[in-house]
């Protein structure tokens, strides 16, 4: 089963994909960075809500005119005047409404103020509301009735008919009612009422109260308009119903509070003015800001929540019709734009028109804490946040400002920031895989080049053809392809040793067992014919001259191995190399009178650790060779120096120079250099090996070289 193999440009490759984490790292810092701005809007807005409050701080006649001091509020009873953008033309026919519709209340059972008769949901109900535009308040109403009934021509009774009753207190706060009872569809008045609540006699007619009741298929719509200035925040609406044309008797009246009773007027809150123009000016702050007073209804309010976009982002400038703006815009961005969401160009606003807020931070704020608060749009398309803060007065909330932002212009700056994050993340991922890539193809290609040539430097039986070319490259592979030129080099050395090893055998061999054997055959002949002794005797001399020879050649065969035993068994010991030194130069001058030996140690005193029998036969190995190959009466220069911190000793004689290529090579063994053909001496290169395991035993390093001097070779041993 073959296993799956993976090569170095594969491993590469599956290593470059970690260049994919650089994108999630830095979308991982926008993120965070986005989190950081987000705090920052939160503290901005925080402290823009702060700074309205305080100019809102201890100004009761803000608050005054606007029921706030009410300690609770009933929907339908207590109205909110909404704002109205557009004038409303006074014809009953509700279409001005039309926007508003929405926040109109239904009035029916549960708003009875007087029934005589068994209630008929189907019969009579309404819708209801009121709004502010300019210093007018207008009313509202879509009556569904079974049957209108009109006050009677030229009767000067108002209440036997259908009727609106409406109920204020002026601003000097006397209590006053009106009635609207037209005699038929179209434009009407209101008319004072007594100031008996059992009355319903008309005084005079209000002019100031103006409106339009229109009949229509399922009853009749009225508007209604009247200044703000003759009233303050206590008002009521009620309708009664007249079906009964003969009796004209009242079924019900449905209404917001009771308008008979003073103290049972609900109140109606009209935007302020006053606040709104303190707010005016921060429609310029980009964002919205709310004043609701302690009920959490609307004082007044500043600004658009769809233009309030937080962090202003500067339009890019337009750029010409490049290709690489065409890249961006048709590959680039849209590919971003399945992980990024743009911030929407619009987006449904809950309270676009709302008159009354809710939400946790509002709550909050109302007890008395700064707060702020993050939600989603209905269609989950914007992110707005919300900070609101409390308004004092007398050391008691009165209400709270809330501003309002959204997170569109942090959203287009993480996404500008993510546009060019990409751009980068692509070009590096897309640069640095394509260098790796080559970068393992190279090596891959090196690599397989230097297999290729080590295959073929050895053919199948393992015989070396040739050697590998050099590297010139520095770097590892550069160091490998010249480690195995260097070791093919040995090996091909280390071959040719063996390959003529048998010839040199031979030849060592060959000398000793002629003379033995031709001796054997001379004596053999001599024993024939009866020759003298002597004669006899010389031919056993030259056998055993020849035996004697192969066995030394034998115990040069065996003296390494038996020497690297023995070093194993040698036991270590300091001794003084000087003395050793001069010692052993002394029976140099007596054992080879023909050469003359000179010793300088510099006065050196060095000890030495290890064995001085094994350095004494390292330097009888050294100088035998030296005496060999040194002319006769020449010196043989012994030298004990220091140098760079390491003690050197140095044998020269004045022999001839070493071949080249060869002064590695001397120091194995079964290496030598000498002439056979001139000297019938057994050598098999064994001394010189011996000495280097020796020396190392010594952990000193020996090397043969030629001389500066070009005078002949030296031995150095640094110690």
């Amino acid at each position: 089963m073959n296993r799956l193999r993976f090569g170095i440009r594969l491993k590469l490759l599956l290593l470059s994909l970690f260049l994919f984490t650089i994108p999630w790292l830095g979308y991982q810092y926008v993120w965070e960075l986005e989190s950081y701005l987000r705090t920052g809007q939160e503290q901005t807005m925080e402290g823009t809500a702060r700074a309205v409050a305080t100019a809102l701080h201890e100004r009761p006649t803000l608050f005054d005119s606007q029921s706030s001091y009410l300690q609770d509020v009933k929907p339908g009873t207590d109205l909110y005047a909404h704002k109205i953008v557009d004038p409303i033309q006074l014809d009953g026919q509700l279409d001005d409404w039309v926007d508003y519709r929405h926040l109109s209340l239904h009035y029916a059972e549960m708003q009875l103020i007087e029934q005589n008769v068994f209630y008929d949901p189907e019969s009579f109900y309404f819708e209801h509301m009121v709004g502010q535009y300019n210093k007018y308040l207008y009313a509202m109403f879509e009556v569904v009735d079974d049957h209108l009934v009109y006050r009677p021509k030229n009767s000067l009774r108002v209440d036997r008919n259908d009727y609106l009753l409406i109920a204020v207190t002026d601003p000097q706060g006397e209590f006053r009612r009106y009635i609207v009872a037209p005699q038929q569809s179209g434009w009407v008045n209101a008319y004072l009422l007594d100031e008996n609540p059992e009355s319903l006699r008309p005084l005079s007619l209000e002019t100031a109260i103006q409106g339009n009741w229109q009949e229509t298929e399922n009853g009749y719509n009225i508007e209604l308009r009247f200044p703000l200035e003759i009233m303050s925040s206590k008002i009521a609406f009620a309708i009664a119903d007249v079906d009964d044309l003969q009796s004209r008797e009242r079924k019900y009246i449905i209404g917001t509070a009771n308008p008979n009773q003073s103290d049972s007027l609900g109140t109606v809150l009209v935007p302020s003015p006053e606040i709104e123009k303190i707010l005016k000016g921060l429609k310029y702050s980009n964002a919205r800001v709310w004043v609701v007073d302690k009920h959490m209804r609307v004082l007044a309010r500043s600004g658009s929540i769809q233009d309030a976009t937080g962090v202003r982002i500067a339009p890019k400038p337009r750029k010409r019709d490049t290709l690489w703006h065409r890249i961006e815009q048709d590959w680039l961005f849209p590919l971003y734009y399945q992980i990024l969401t743009k911030p929407p160009a619009g987006f449904v606003d809950e309270l676009e028109n709302a008159y009354a807020l809710k939400g946790q931070d509002l709550a909050k704020a109302l007890t008395g804490t700064a707060s702020s608060q993050w939600r989603l749009s209905p269609d989950n398309k914007a992110v707005v946040l919300s900070a609101a803060h409390p308004i004092f007065i007398d050391e008691q909330v009165m209400g709270a400002v809330v501003v309002e932002q959204t997170t569109h212009g942090i959203r287009t700056l993480r996404n500008r920031a993510l546009e060019q994050l990409f751009h980068v993340i692509i070009a590096v991922v897309f640069l640095g895989t394509a260098a790796l890539f080559l970068f393992a193809s190279r090596i891959s290609f090196r690599i397989s080049k230097l297999r290729n040539e080590t295959e073929s430097a050895i053919d199948e039986n393992g015989k070396i053809l040739g050697n590998i070319p050099r590297s010139n490259t520095q770097d590892e592979i550069g160091d490998l392809s010249r480690t195995f030129h260097s070791v093919l080099d040995k090996l091909q050395q280390y071959n040719h040793y063996l390959e003529n090893m048998s010839s040199r055998l031979s030849h060592e061999l060959r000398t000793p067992v002629a003379i033995v054997k031709s001796s054997l055959e001379n004596l053999s002949m001599e024993q024939n014919n009866g020759n003298d002794e002597q004669e006899k005797q010389q031919y056993i001399e030259r056998a055993q001259s020849g035996i004697h020879r192969l066995s030394k050649i034998l115990s040069n065969m065996s003296e390494a191995t038996r020497l690297e035993q023995a070093i194993q068994y040698s036991e270590r010991e300091n001794f003084e190399l000087s003395e050793l030194l001069m010692g052993c130069t002394e029976g140099y001058r007596i054992a080879y009178p023909q050469n003359k030996f000179a010793l300088n140690t510099h006065n050196l005193i060095k000890n030495l650790n290890g064995s001085p029998e094994l350095f004494a036969q390292m330097l009888d190995k050294i100088i035998a060779n030296a005496v060999e190959f040194s002319p006769v009466h020449n010196t043989i220069m012994l030298s004990l120096m220091e140098k760079n911190g390491y003690m050197e000793l140095t044998i020269a004689n004045t022999g001839p120079k070493l071949p080249e290529n060869m002064h590695e090579q001397l120091l194995n063994s079964m290496v030598s250099v000498r002439d056979h053909q001139v000297n019938h001496e057994t050598h098999l290169g064994l001394g010189l090996y011996i000495a280097k395991i020796i020396a190392e035993y010594h952990k000193a390093k020996i090397n043969i070289q030629n001389r500066e001097d070009e005078k002949g070779v030296e031995v150095v041993i640094r110690l």
